[in-house]
């Protein structure tokens, strides 16, 4: 168990970080739904994609584009398999596409992913710089339900793809099927947050906290949610330093 100080947030603009009330996002503009070709997840990479990350990189976002291997893809508009740094130290794993992700294709673009942004910023991020965002599936379930276990199978794949490639410090796990999923549990998220866990007996860290849209109709969670950033920043800090 990593040992933290509980701080208070910062003063000025970003004290109201967590309690801003985002705007929605204007109406995207129709775009052609990609070409759908029967690829597994865990379809392997060409030769030359093994070393070449921009080629595998490449490779993995055709694969997610074309992928069938559940009902999801009968129903998307676009899959959303991920956006940010690349080479980034923080790994945001979501739930799965809303309504605006679908329409998109980006993840957390939606009120949601504004208080997200907010986030971020609180802890000196940005979601194009030292953060890559995805989600524990890439197309959206219809009327925003969880995922099924079958639909997340499917998609698992895809994620430990990203992981390998990315080769992040730390994972921020955010919601509960994000955090159940990758840690395997079913304990619910007020369990599996303020704790570190690791990424299936590795030394890569995860820190589980609530999903965005769950602090828009619970504001009064939002002191959780920064002990858990101010978690994961302590977290990441002594990984980087060596220390963890």
């Amino acid at each position: 168990m990593v040992r933290y100080v509980r701080r208070t947030p910062p003063a000025g603009p970003v004290a109201e970080v967590l309690a801003a009330q985002p705007q929605a996002a204007p109406a995207p503009q129709a775009r052609e739904t990609p070409p759908v070709m029967p690829v597994p997840a865990g379809a392997p990479l060409p030769a030359a994609a093994a070393t070449d990350s921009a080629a595998a990189w490449s490779v993995l976002t055709a694969q997610v584009a074309a992928c069938t291997a559940c009902g999801l893809s009968r129903t998307r508009t676009h899959t959303v398999p991920g956006v940010g740094d690349r080479n980034a130290d923080w790994l945001i794993v979501g739930e799965a596409p809303g309504a605006e992700e679908d329409a998109r294709g980006e993840p957390f673009v939606g009120r949601a992913g504004k208080l997200l942004d907010a986030m971020l910023r609180a802890i000196g991020l940005d979601r194009q710089k030292g953060v890559y965002i995805t989600n524990i599936v890439k197309c959206r379930p219809p009327n925003n339900r969880d995922p099924a276990p079958d639909e997340v199978a499917a998609c698992a794949g895809f994620l430990e793809r990203q992981i390998a490639l990315i080769q992040p410090k730390l994972i921020l796990a955010v919601g509960k099927v994000a955090a159940q999923n990758l840690l395997g549990s079913e304990e619910p998220i007020g369990r599996l947050r303020g704790r570190v866990w690791r990424w299936r007996g590795t030394d890569l860290p995860i820190v589980a906290t609530y999903h965005p849209a769950y602090l828009l109709r619970s504001p009064l969670e939002k002191r959780k949610v920064w002990d858990d950033l101010c978690l994961a920043q302590d977290v990441y800090r002594q990984r980087s330093s060596g220390a963890a």
